[in-house]
């Protein structure tokens, strides 16, 4: 195959290495073969990164460099793809996007977790306060949820960012369920946090009302839950790998 072949994404997309097609990758607009590499059976490399992929941007996290993929053989170019899912990227971001590469791709990861930790928390500590009758874990657990939705408008931020700068803002099934189910998280908690701090006594009884704020508490477990495997999903594929 020769070397100056241009690949069209959706071409890139069929050297999946499945059923015996061709496992080829993209990196900086070279088209790689590593079909004959054991560290790609049938497609997948760590069963993180899927052949049929351009892994320009994987590649800047990984536990190694570009030298691994100089191992194969290139068969072609990358067709550059018009970016027509979102505005172009300002000059300045670009620059310092180049001056600290870890900004493109680590600050939603690092502040993912805090929203995840603390709207369970919320949750978790308002069951133990039911069960136990402890007051401080009530307490904590309104502190739980301002902290929850403090590092939930933190975390929607950096995913937008990320989303526009690795995903060119295609609308993904799993980046638009991440969104909607993240706003409808926040709503809930702020409802709920804001609720408690106007009146202290809700939970004096959890009958009427005070029932309604427990199930407004407590949903927000399972939508963490929800938001936490689809943003899983976008890093460790289960089902046939990405797709944009």
């Amino acid at each position: 195959m020769a070397r100056d072949k241009t690949f069209t994404l959706e071409e890139l997309a069929a050297c999946d290495g499945q059923d015996g097609r061709p496992a080829h990758v993209a990196y900086r607009g070279r088209v790689i073969d590593v079909g004959t590499s054991k560290r790609w059976p049938k497609g997948p490399h760590m069963n993180r990164h899927r052949a049929g992929r351009d892994l320009t941007d994987d590649l800047a996290a990984a536990p190694h460099d570009k030298s691994m993929l100089d191992r194969f053989p290139q068969v072609g170019v990358l067709q550059e793809e018009p970016q027509d899912f979102g505005p172009k990227m300002p000059a300045f971001f670009k620059v310092l996007f180049e001056a600290f590469p870890f900004l493109k791709r680590h600050p939603h990861p690092m502040t993912v977790h805090f929203p995840i930790v603390f709207m369970m928390a919320g949750s978790a500590f308002t069951f133990l306060y039911l069960t136990s009758g402890v007051a401080s874990f009530e307490t904590t657990a309104v502190h739980m949820l301002g902290a929850g939705i403090l590092f939930t408008l933190v975390a929607m931020t950096t995913g937008f960012v990320t989303w526009w700068l690795n995903y060119l803002a295609r609308p993904r099934k799993e980046v638009i369920v991440k969104i909607t189910l993240s706003t409808i998280m926040l709503i809930t908690a702020t409802v709920a946090f804001v609720w408690r701090l106007l009146d202290p006594n809700v939970l004096h009884p959890v009958h009427g009302v005070g029932l309604i704020y427990v199930i407004l508490v407590f949903s927000l477990f399972p939508e963490v839950a929800i938001v936490g495997y689809f943003g899983a999903e976008l890093t460790f594929p289960t089902h046939g790998g990405r797709k944009d």
